[in-house]
């Protein structure tokens, strides 16, 4: 048998009619940039979100990026961040010319440690003429950014008292968790609502994918939501006048048709991949192999439905590279996200972080796998997987 770790082939089937419509109504139109669909896109993910505003763009990495030029980021400034995630999440930081700030991550969820973050600011950091600042480097520390990663929320009530004890405003990187529920301060509240800001990505892959390139900011603040619409568009106010350098960061009117059509069945998906982990979760404890592997955690199942919304479902093991291998030669697809922490990464050398540094970011990066996760999954395919790393585990 083979499974691949992602097939989209079969939702696109269900909905190519309707997305073909679409498109033809755009192709006729001859509108292609910020039009109707673009503002119906945005509109409808507002209120899937909760939040005041929601600003599309060009991509996941170019959300963050506009945030961080309308938030006037740049030399001398640093972003505290993780350093297990996507490389945008630090690049981005980087390309404003400021300095990203990696804490370690727990080591069960995946996602930035509340309790390493606390240690960070009171070890490595001051407060210096009311701000905060990174003792080594004298960067001025501008905000926090968690990640939620494979789809589920960081401790966020967590992050947000300790961004408040320093006055830090928190920029939530939403790319992998739109949809994903959280009970913050006592209400259930969307992945990327949390914080000053939301950045999602809508790469094809995502549980909410277009057909290409395209990604959101969710804003709650009127004055900075403008501030971004002008960003993503060369800082243009009004046309061909320039106050700032923005940049073209703008999503497309094909891209926003396809997710507007996607959109009212998200819900569903996110609710298949949780069935899907769970009955991972069985075939594990029937295959008597739980002991010999870490299963992904949900810390919030009992407070909030979308409680997880497994864009990636990833186990951990010491043994994670030979397993790998035994997986492909049974047909099985799998990816290791990420091999590398970013700390690591060649061109972050600058920076000055040596291994042993992050621990539980390296031990992540050197056990972790994703196993094959979509809506259509079949329960067969699943008992497949679960069997052949049983029988490699054996």
């Amino acid at each position: 048998m083979r499974v691949p770790l992602l097939d989209l082939s079969e939702q696109y089937s269900n909905l190519a009619e309707t997305i073909r419509q679409r498109l033809d109504e755009v192709l006729a139109s001859q509108r292609f940039i910020l039009g109707p669909n673009v503002a119906r896109f945005e509109e409808a993910i507002a209120q899937f979100t909760g939040a005041k505003h929601a600003i599309g763009v060009s991509s996941g990495t170019d959300a963050l990026l506009v945030v961080f030029m309308a938030m006037g980021f740049g030399p001398g400034d640093a972003v505290i961040t993780t350093a297990y995630s996507f490389f945008a999440t630090a690049g981005c930081v980087a390309r404003v010319g400021a300095r990203p700030l990696f804490v370690d991550i727990d080591p069960a969820t995946y996602n930035l440690s509340p309790e390493r973050l606390t240690d960070f600011l009171r070890d490595q950091c001051e407060r210096r003429d009311g701000k905060t600042v990174h003792r080594s480097s004298g960067s001025v520390v501008r905000a926090i950014l968690p990640v939620h990663l494979f789809g589920l929320c960081c401790d966020m009530n967590a992050i947000d008292r300790i961004a408040r004890d320093y006055d830090l405003p928190v920029i939530e990187d939403a790319a992998q968790a739109i949809g994903a529920e959280y009970l913050f301060q006592s209400r259930v509240t969307q992945a990327g609502t949390m914080g000053q800001c939301g950045c999602f990505s809508f790469y094809p892959s995502k549980n909410l994918g277009a057909a290409g390139d395209a990604g959101l900011i969710t804003c709650g603040e009127d004055n900075l939501a403008k501030r971004i619409r002008v960003f993503r568009e060369h800082g243009m106010e009004p046309r061909y006048f320039h106050h700032h350098v923005g940049g073209n960061f703008r999503i497309d009117e094909i891209q926003a048709a396809i997710l507007d059509v996607k959109l009212p069945y998200l819900s569903g998906w996110s609710a298949a991949r949780r069935a899907a982990a769970d009955f991972y979760g069985k075939e594990f404890s029937r295959a008597g192999v739980t002991d010999s592997l870490a299963l992904p955690v949900e810390p919030y199942r009992n407070e909030v439905a979308s409680h997880h919304i497994y864009h990636q479902y990833v186990i951990r093991s010491t043994r994670r590279d030979a397993l790998r291998d035994h997986l492909e030669k049974k047909s099985i697809g799998t990816a290791i996200y990420y091999p590398v922490g970013l700390h690591e990464q060649e061109c972050f050398s600058y920076l000055g972080y040596e291994r042993g540094d992050l621990p539980e970011t390296e031990r992540a990066a050197a056990e972790t796998l994703a196993l094959p996760i979509f809506p259509e999954l079949s329960r067969e395919a699943q008992s497949y997987v679960v069997d052949a790393i049983a029988d490699f585990l054996s």
